[in-house]
């Protein structure tokens, strides 16, 4: 055998060798590689960390209700018609006007707390009120403060955006009832009480009047 032959063998040789080790060093591919994936996967793993910062729960609204529930959907449904509108802000509102409300009645006093009832609502309050009066009987009541509030309904009429939430209250008060001579015939003037109510207030949504009316007190 010549020289040359000899020589172009063994060049062949170590040809082989350094293929099948660079093989061992970074394998093989088969098939089709996606060359955008490394950027797509990257992608998939931040957007979990956005969507909980941009379109998590509305902390507003799971505050009081389950953020699966049809409450939930009525509330923000409220809120895309008037932004303006928070759920922890009408619930102080509702504990005001709850005190407000029940002492008017009590005393007999419902001039101040007319502009927050329906019209069917305080026609009841004043039948009840002149009901009292016919017998000459008067309340002597002491409020000590609302315990308990629970947001326990809401909807939203889409055709006419009228808002209804339902509250409700677990209040504490002394209440007595006296006669026409000033005798207690019912209730203590020293013993408090509880007192549990469930109240509806309705408003229409995006309208000049900010006024939430009470239009429901089922006890």
């Amino acid at each position: 055998m010549n020289q040359p032959l000899i020589q172009l063998l063994v060049l062949a040789g170590i040809a082989v060798f350094l293929i099948l080790r660079l093989k061992n060093v970074l394998g093989t591919r088969e098939g089709f590689e996606d060359t955008a994936a490394p950027t797509q996967m990257n992608e998939r793993r931040g957007r979990p960390d956005f969507d909980v910062i941009e379109g998590g729960p509305d902390l507003d609204i799971a505050d009081h209700v389950d953020t699966d529930s049809s409450e939930a959907d009525a509330l923000s449904g409220m809120k895309r018609l008037e932004p303006s509108f928070n759920v922890g802000d009408f619930i102080g509102g509702a504990r005001g006007a709850y005190e407000m409300i029940v002492m008017g009645y009590e005393t007999g006093e419902l001039a101040e707390i007319q502009p927050f009832m329906s019209e069917e609502i305080y026609e009841s309050f004043v039948d009840g009120v002149a009901a009292r009066e016919d017998q000459g009987l008067t309340i002597e009541a002491n409020f000590f403060g609302v315990r308990e509030m629970k947001l326990v309904g809401a909807t939203l009429d889409k055709a006419t955006n009228e808002a209804e939430i339902t509250i409700r209250f677990v209040a504490e008060l002394t209440s007595a009832v006296r006669d026409r001579g000033g005798d207690i015939v019912e209730g203590s003037t020293s013993e408090v009480k509880k007192q549990k109510d469930t109240w509806a207030f309705a408003r229409v949504m995006g309208s000049d009047d900010p006024n939430w009316l009470l239009v429901s007190t089922d006890a």
